[in-house]
């Protein structure tokens, strides 16, 4: 059996395979997510409830010497980032890949690497530490993203996973900490997807409910995961990661120069990573539940509620820009906005909007990509919103591309099976486990007429930014709490 852990933003989620893929156990645990009131950048979690879920999955999937799995990899969010003590506890709630409060740092950093680094990244986080939080940072042993975390409290041998080389200035390098004037020792050094990292030990038993003895395989990033889990390992495949955000990642065997877009060497070797991020997409409609009274309404029946809202939601636009936004404008101080709202437009529309919002912003991305001549053949959805053939409809219909539905919704339980049987030397390579792994249950078209109508909205949805840019910056400079 194996065993796979991915650590979202607000849903822990877990199963348990049969060697051959076929999954035995599923279940899935609720993640609490703190955003200040006072500082909209701010937005964090306990990374306490990161063990207590997995201790109370590993309990549902009955784990014992008996029932015992052979490996485990665990993914999670990021880049998100806890400081951990001397006694493997955390010293801080961990700061989530949303938050948004190292701009000054960011600054720094961008300034001294001589490329930008964002807000969110893992290096300005633990500079934020060590500038606002000195005697935080002063007992900090070890800054972990929160998969790396547990891998540590697995087997305690502490690392960060690399999954290209790339990335490893965005993470951070013995250069980039000297010279900002930190230690080196507190960043565990790097290793990749699929790596043995250890195995499980009598401390793991007793704080996780994991028994001794399992092997611990490196898994890494959810978007990276993700990738592997949808089979997105060959040119002109992309990933729709749709959760809480939303990560697009393009396949290609293209090198691309365009700061709209992130591109580095894809997990898979020869081939490269270009991809955007839309910072808060199913988030933006939670967030609209909430505030319209509707925090009891699943999901499933708001999109239900809008089937007969034509297209274009009569003329209505949203811009999902509630915690800033990263691909393609990065822009921290970008705010979220109804643009065309009349007395005609009700709960319905607005929540119709809200939806589409995040077909915008994926089209967005992806017409970033296709004007530096990469190639887009089809897209591979995970994630919350697969589980809406609706929603997965109407991006189809925006972006003019065909969507394709795995089996499995999420996709990093899939992308940490193909990892684990990869390490166990399965296959021979991470491509291969992951084309064995992964199954389409279904194909979506798109619609040519409802793309017309998108069309000619999609260019007031890029308007809309540019004429809002300059006050979105006022309205972020302005004081909290207003003037005294």
């Amino acid at each position: 059996m194996i065993l796979v852990l991915d650590i979202g933003t607000s849903v822990l989620k877990g199963a348990l395979f049969e060697m051959d893929g076929t999954p035995l156990e599923v279940g899935q645990r609720a993640l609490s997510l703190s955003s200040s009131r006072t500082n909209p950048l701010y937005h964090e979690t306990d990374a306490l409830e990161w063990v207590r879920g997995i201790r109370e999955l590993c309990a549902q999937f009955e784990l014992s010497s008996e029932k015992k799995p052979e490996a485990i990899v665990v993914s999670g969010n990021g880049p998100t980032l806890v400081p951990v003590g001397s006694d493997d506890r955390p010293l801080h709630s961990a700061i989530l890949w949303m938050d948004r409060r190292c701009v000054e740092e960011s600054a720094t950093i961008s300034e001294i690497s001589g490329f930008y680094v964002d807000p969110t990244f893992y290096l300005p986080k633990a500079l934020w530490f060590y500038r606002h939080k000195p005697e935080i940072y002063g007992k900090t042993k070890y800054f972990f993203s929160c998969s790396e975390y547990v891998n540590y409290l697995l087997t305690g041998n502490a690392s960060t996973v690399l999954p290209m080389e790339k990335l490893r200035s965005y993470i951070w390098t013995e250069e980039l900490v000297s010279r900002l004037g930190m230690d080196w020792s507190k960043f565990p050094g790097f290793v990749r997807p699929g790596d043995a990292i250890g195995q499980t030990t009598d401390a793991a038993q007793d704080l996780l409910g994991i028994p001794r003895g399992v092997s611990v395989f490196a898994g890494g990033p959810d978007f990276i995961v993700a990738i592997i889990g949808t089979a997105t390992v060959a040119p002109g495949r992309v990933c729709d990661r749709a959760g809480t955000s939303e990560g697009i990642n393009l396949c290609t065997d293209q090198t691309v120069s365009d700061s709209r877009l992130l591109c580095m060497d894809h997990v898979i070797e020869g081939y490269n990573s270009v991809s955007g991020i839309v910072s808060t997409s199913g988030k933006a409609l939670q967030w609209f539940k909430e505030i319209t009274g509707q925090r009891e309404t699943s999901f499933e029946h708001l999109i239900r509620d809008i089937e007969t809202i034509p297209a274009g939601a009569d003329r209505l636009l949203f811009l999902p820009y509630l915690a800033g936004e990263r691909a393609p404008i990065w822009d921290p101080n970008a705010r979220g906005a109804f643009i065309g709202l009349t007395m005609n437009h009700g709960r319905r529309e607005m929540t119709r909007a809200v939806v589409e919002s995040v077909g915008f912003a994926i089209r967005d991305i992806i017409e970033v990509m296709e004007e530096n001549s990469l190639t887009v053949d089809d897209v591979r959805i995970t994630g919350g919103q697969a589980r809406s053939a609706q929603w997965v409809q109407i991006k189809a219909d925006m972006t003019g591309k065909r969507f394709l539905l795995p089996v499995m919704k999420d996709a990093e339980l899939t992308g940490d099976l193909s990892i684990a049987r990869f390490g166990l030397k399965h296959y021979q390579t991470l491509a291969e486990a992951a084309e064995a792994s992964v199954q389409i249950e279904r194909t979506f078209e798109p619609n040519r007429e409802n793309k017309r109508v998108y069309d000619d909205l999609f260019e007031v949805y890029r308007e809309s930014y540019v004429g809002l840019k300059e006050v979105f910056r006022k309205i972020s400079e302005m004081p909290q709490g207003g003037y005294s």
